[in-house]
């Protein structure tokens, strides 16, 4: 693992599940949701949920979410075709009706299409599922962003990780590309204590659906060539397949040990084993 690091020019940083691993801000935003339910739901609703975070549910972190037909898609993450579906209560399709429906590469539009790579995107499922409103997953999620802000929320530091961030950047480039907003990720590093620490801030990156295209752009900025990066993040589908398929090396990191193998590749279950 050490030497996909000391070999690298450049290190891709995800932020949210890789600089910090928190998660109660996933759940503030689902409690938020479950109000806009019925009382008789508002169980069901909180029980879909937490079994989606223990994996035991068919949809989960690495599946995508097909609101249209409320269902669980397995993708092969590096070829793009859908492997396996299984509907909302666990009954699977038939590979006919899989041909049908899913032909070629699936393309994340996150409309119908959502691809489940972190915390965030359980709770909008499982409104999808009970039939919450867009606007009202919106207000929920700009009511969760605001309580990130406030005294009430504090992030937990990763041990070593802006020592070893300073250590690094004394000889390599350091890069920080995510889906989140500008104004949400200067705060976020702020309270993380790793302001000034990246050499550029790549925000509202739009991964999956743009990861090569951001990635591509960062390749070219700082004059490196694809096998001279690492791409870090803890979303197989935003930041570590993209990545291998352009010839970058990846740090997955995955707390659950999910076995996955690539030449290119080396899986950490926290980001303070890859530095």
């Amino acid at each position: 693992m050490k030497h996909l690091i000391d070999e690298a020019k450049l290190l891709i940083f995800d932020l949210d599940g890789t600089l910090y691993e928190d998660t109660d801000h996933f759940d503030y935003y689902c409690r938020l949701m479950q109000q806009h339910v019925a009382d008789d739901k508002k169980q069901a609703f909180w029980d879909t949920y937490e079994s989606m975070k223990k994996g035991t549910h068919p949809v989960a972190i690495g599946k995508v979410y097909d609101i249209k037909n409320d269902t669980s898609v397995t993708v092969d993450p590096m070829t793009l075709q859908v492997t396996k579906v299984t509907s909302f209560d666990g009954e699977e399709w038939p590979e006919e009706r899989i041909k049908q429906e899913y032909a070629g590469e699936l393309v994340y539009d996150f409309e119908r299409l959502i691809a489940i790579g972190d915390g965030w995107w359980l709770p909008y499922a499982t409104a999808m599922h009970f039939g919450l409103k867009q606007s009202d997953t919106w207000e929920c999620y700009n009511a969760t962003k605001e309580y990130m802000v406030t005294d009430q929320f504090h992030l937990t530091k990763t041990p070593g990780l802006r020592d070893g961030l300073i250590r690094l950047k004394e000889e390599k480039k350091l890069v920080l590309l995510t889906n989140s907003e500008r104004e949400d990720v200067k705060r976020l590093l702020n309270e993380l204590e790793l302001e000034g620490i990246f050499h550029a801030l790549y925000t509202e990156g739009h991964k999956p659906l743009k990861t090569k295209e951001k990635m591509q752009t960062i390749l070219d900025e700082f004059g490196v060539q694809p096998h001279e990066a690492v791409s870090i993040g803890d979303n197989f589908i935003n930041e570590i397949a993209p990545a291998l398929l352009m010839g970058l090396k990846a740090i997955y990191i995955q707390p659950n040990r999910i076995e996955v193998e690539h030449e290119n590749l080396t899986v950490v279950p926290t980001l303070t084993n890859a530095l």
